[in-house]
């Protein structure tokens, strides 16, 4: 007869399914946990029980307890129970590959709480199941060991920022999630208001307003752990709900701010059981990240850095390359040193630049004879020469060249680097890399809108001396901002903020903001500088980003409880879905689809 689920049960758990060890033998213990697997051997059944911390074998033995062996045929995968029952040794049938593996629980005693239907997929560590199937069912694929474990290390990393805040005298203040839209970056996601009638919240992309008005108000160390909502596209590494780690600081500069992440991530990784990373981390220049890596957010644990050799390409009687400087433009190159690469590899690699709208790839590559390859025959002989010093090349290198407008060739050349970095094995998996980059333009030209956009946000403070060709030149203003870069992803970007606001008005209408269009979107922060804002700055940390790197996850959806998909979509609850007419005719929203 199958046993009915236990409503209420007298047994209080004595111990987690991980934490028995030898030490242990002996003891009497009750275990709450899921069936991972049974394995009935004609005389004894046996039941892998399992909860997040870990597998506990439990041993039904009808000369121990008749009545739990008799219901021991009752279980199924996935059911919880709970049992009681002693402590013994597995003689000699250790489980190495098991931290309880020398012990194993004799029942006296189980209680089924609930039954379960077979599930979709199997509950282990490693399974070949599309990641549809595994979102759809997220309850069951978070009973996973990998997942929990990264889950688990997040919630330390959490504490960890807390702890180290808190000790650095910052408060943990909220901010509200229904704000006014300034629609200055991403998408808003808009919320309407039903006792407003035609007017719309929207939720925040980070805090950044009002973490500056708690400066005006003298709060002047702040930080939360907070969630942030941008409407779009998404990839690997983004949500359109997101975590950062926020926070914010009165009467600092930017040396203060980069001293205090420093000393914020080597608490996390301590929690995370990392080793220190040496400290400061290392400092570049936008324009030095963009010159060697060509990236803002350089990885620099591998070489292959880009070298501009638009001096020698210009006088090298190559017309590709020549006419490429004679417009305005570079040439840069790549030296993969003791690249053995085949011509099909090589070409394969023109479509790799091709993506960031490089016209072609110029190679050689140089053997002890001179050099062989496409361009050979048109590059002169001194002009390979100077380029073979430059590039400290020697024979066995592949040099790879691309002429074009700067920000084409670094940005095409920048991706090479990373292909070739992959294709060569010459990024280490087990290093951690940190390096700031500083310095950022203030402004970018929008092409398509046919004006000046703020690089980061408009709130950003120029560099002082920069602030008289604001107006005059704004391309050649630069920031004080810096972005923290960890093994080629970017974790964190802040700023030193602008306080004053003349200086704020004039960045505004150096963005083409009216002053009616100041006042509306920003006026209650321009309010707020009248009347005493101190100097401040801060950052804010990508918290899931920064879990996916340490834990080595596949995706940031890995490190997320409840994702969404590439399309912005919760395929477990079916959001966003189709609401009731009622519903919209109180907001005052009409449906036109």
């Amino acid at each position: 007869m199958v046993a009915e689920p236990k409503l209420i049960s007298d047994l209080k758990r004595t111990h987690s399914c991980g934490s028995l060890r030898a030490g242990d033998i002996g003891e009497k213990v009750v275990l709450f946990g899921w069936v991972h697997g049974r394995r009935d051997l004609g005389g004894c059944v046996f039941v892998d029980l399992r909860d997040r911390h870990g597998l506990t074998q439990v041993v039904f033995d009808p000369t121990v307890e008749a009545t739990a062996h008799g219901m021991a045929s009752e279980l199924r995968g996935e059911y919880v129970v709970g049992i009681q029952g002693t402590v013994r040794s597995r003689g000699h049938q250790i489980n190495e590959s098991m931290p309880t593996g020398e012990i194993e629980v004799a029942a006296s005693r189980v209680e089924i709480f609930s039954k379960a239907d077979t599930p979709p997929f199997h509950i282990e560590d490693e399974i070949d199941t599309g990641e549809q199937l595994l979102l759809r069912y997220r309850y069951l694929d978070l009973r996973r060991r990998p997942l929990q474990n990264i889950l688990v290390r997040r919630s330390r990393m959490a504490q960890a920022t807390r702890t180290f805040l808190d000790s650095e005298g910052f408060l943990e203040l909220e901010t509200p999630f229904l704000t006014k839209s300034t629609p200055e970056g991403a998408r808003d996601y808009l919320v309407p208001s039903r006792v407003n009638p035609g007017k719309w919240f929207a939720l925040p992309q980070s805090p950044q307003l009002f973490k500056q008005l708690f400066m005006v108000a003298g709060f002047d160390r702040y930080f939360q752990i907070v969630k942030c909502f941008r409407d779009e596209d998404l990839r690997a590494d983004r949500q359109p709900e997101f975590t950062q780690i926020d926070l914010e600081m009165s009467f600092v500069c930017e040396e203060d701010v980069l001293s205090l992440v420093e000393g914020m991530m080597s608490a996390i990784l301590e929690a995370d059981g990392k080793e220190a990373v040496p400290r400061p981390f290392p400092r570049l220049t936008f324009d030095e990240a963009m010159s060697r890596f060509g990236s803002d957010k350089p990885d620099v644990r591998f070489g292959l850095e880009l070298v501009d050799v638009s001096d020698i390409a210009r006088k090298s009687g190559f017309r590709v390359f020549a006419d490429a400087v004679d417009k305005g433009g570079i040439v840069s190159a790549i030296n993969a040193k003791g690249a053995d690469l085949s011509r099909s590899k090589i070409d394969g690699l023109a479509e790799e630049v091709a993506i960031h709208g490089a016209k072609g790839l110029a190679w050689a590559k140089v053997k002890p004879e001179g050099w062989q390859g496409p361009v050979a025959k048109v590059v002169s002989e001194q002009a390979r020469e100077q380029i073979v010093e430059r590039l400290g090349a020697v024979p066995g290198d592949v040099l790879f060249f691309v002429a074009d407008r700067r920000e084409v060739v670094l940005a095409s050349l920048g991706h090479l680097r990373l292909v070739l970095g992959e294709m060569l094995s010459l990024i280490p998996k087990d290093v951690l890399s940190f390096v700031w980059v500083t310095d950022f333009p203030l402004l970018d030209y929008d092409e398509e809108q046919g004006r000046w956009v703020a690089l980061h946000h408009p709130f950003t403070s120029p560099r002082e001396e920069d602030i008289p060709r604001l107006e005059k030149d704004p391309g050649s203003v630069r920031a004080r901002a810096y972005d923290l870069a960890l093994n080629g992803n970017e974790i964190g970007g802040g700023s030193i903020r602008i306080h004053d606001r003349s200086v704020q008005e004039m960045v505004f209408r150096t963005l083409g903001l009216s002053e009616e269009e100041q006042q509306a979107k920003f006026g209650f922060l321009l309010d707020a500088f009248r009347f005493g804002a101190p100097p401040h700055g801060g950052i804010a940390m990508g918290f899931d980003r920064i879990v996916m790197l340490l834990t080595g996850a596949s995706s940031i959806r890995d490190t997320i409880p409840f994702p969404k998909t590439l399309r912005a979509v919760d395929v477990m609850t079916d959001a966003p879905s189709e609401v009731d007419s009622r519903q919209l005719e109180e907001l005052h929203v009409k449906n036109v689809l």
